[in-house]
């Protein structure tokens, strides 16, 4: 899982500082910043929209969730597919950008579940067309010896939108007496800035005829040419995505406590202060240190997290279980990318991309749907104690994995 020799400015081999970093990358957090205050005021919200205002039950809100993510995850295999084939990463992710922005008023306008529904389906359409090119676009500004800073950079200053989202959330909510609709009518607003944002800022690269355009992305030959290292991340990134459900379930957990209605975006801030704190120092961590030891330390706090969770009485239970489940989100998600853009040919990153979020995604519908079977069935206590279940089960292949390639070396 080491880096591929690139060639870099003077400039750019900078050691790891975030100051080094290309103005590109800047907006692209920036872009995602924006983007994420208006998804997050939403869907902080929306779980409890969905199971108070129109009466949907803990299994239809894991099924929406799941199939959301699951359809953004298999067209993020098309639109990286597409942008190796064009050369140009950039006009795909300002169209997956501009759809979500455009999709964010059906929400305050739902009447139904099937309204938001439709409204989660397309929004996730536009966040499948820009996932898989935005990372891609990354791992092509960035000098390489900054790859996990950057990966981390980004991760962080999306993470700070999505802290920023719920908290405004709450604002609003005070301000206007729990008008679930009418603070889902603001968010729109922040959602277009990001747009703008990226369409300034943010350029495709110069591309050499050694890293130019690929006919046929997804052919056989092409896929072939991806190494057992990049399907070896993509395993890791299904078996962790398989643990870890969607984010919805941990903002039903503090409504089932007894937190106030008003309040229950606080359990999305308590997560992201701790995420997006993290995030930075982790992705530049991933640059210097072994991935095993992160990985290792990300499945840790995912186990005790489900088990704070699980157990969880009160607010101050739930909070902790977030702020652990924050920090096990900041020391993988970064580091997954950065090992995807660490073991794929550059004229296919966004291929790699692309079918590494569609293996995860297939992982989270899975998840997603069980959690909510075992919500309903059994109890929250179960949902949970089924991820740190998954999640140890994780740890445990990642160390016997290890074993094996030490005791091969030996030989």
């Amino acid at each position: 899982m080491s880096s591929r020799t690139e060639q870099t400015s003077p400039r750019s081999r900078v050691p790891g500082k975030w100051r080094a970093l290309p103005t590109g990358i800047w907006a692209l957090g920036f872009g995602s910043l924006f983007m994420d205050i208006s998804s997050e005021m939403i869907h902080s919200l929306l779980p409890v929209f969905m199971v108070t205002v129109l009466g949907a039950s803990m299994v239809t809100v894991g099924v929406i969730e799941g199939i959301a993510e699951a359809t953004a995850a298999i067209l993020k295999v098309f639109s990286g597919a597409l942008s190796d084939y064009l050369g140009k990463r950039k006009f795909l992710m300002i169209l997956g950008y501009g759809l979500a922005a455009f999709t964010k008023p059906i929400f305050p306008l739902a009447s139904s579940i099937g309204w938001v529904f439709t409204a989660r389906f397309v929004d996730r359409i536009g966040k499948g067309i820009r996932g898989a090119p935005r990372d891609a676009l990354i791992a092509d500004i960035s000098p390489a010896p900054l790859r996990g800073a950057a990966y981390g950079l980004r991760q962080a200053l999306d993470s700070a939108g999505a802290l920023l989202g719920p908290l405004l959330a709450v604002v609003f909510m005070i301000w206007l007496a729990d008008d679930i609709r009418a603070v889902m009518w603001i968010a729109v607003v922040p959602a277009f800035i990001a747009v703008a944002l990226l369409m300034i800022y943010v350029r495709d690269p110069e591309r050499t005829h050694a890293t130019g355009d690929v006919k046929s992305p997804l052919a056989r030959a092409n896929i072939k040419r991806l190494p057992l290292r990049y399907w070896l991340v993509v395993l890791l990134g299904a078996v962790f995505t398989l643990a870890r459900f969607s984010d919805a379930f941990l903002v039903l957990r503090a409504q089932d406590i007894g937190l106030a209605l008003g309040y229950v975006p606080v359990v999305m801030v308590v997560m992201n202060v701790f995420y997006a704190g993290a995030a930075y120092p982790a992705g530049a961590a991933a640059d210097r240190f072994h991935p095993r030891t992160l990985l290792l330390i990300g499945l840790a706090l995912l186990i005790a997290a489900d088990m704070v969770l699980a157990a969880a009485r009160g607010a101050l239970g739930v909070f902790a279980g977030v702020a652990l489940w924050g920090l096990h989100m900041a020391f993988t998600q970064g580091l997954l990318s950065k090992l995807v853009a660490d073991t794929v040919p550059a004229q296919l990153r966004g291929t790699g991309f692309g079918i590494f979020n569609l293996v995860s995604g297939g992982a989270l519908l899975l998840a997603s749907v069980l959690a909510g079977v075992l919500w309903s069935a059994i109890g929250p206590a179960a949902t949970f104690l089924a991820g740190a279940g998954f999640a140890a089960l994780a740890a445990i292949g990642l160390l016997a994995v290890d074993a094996g390639h030490r005791n091969r070396d030996k030989e």
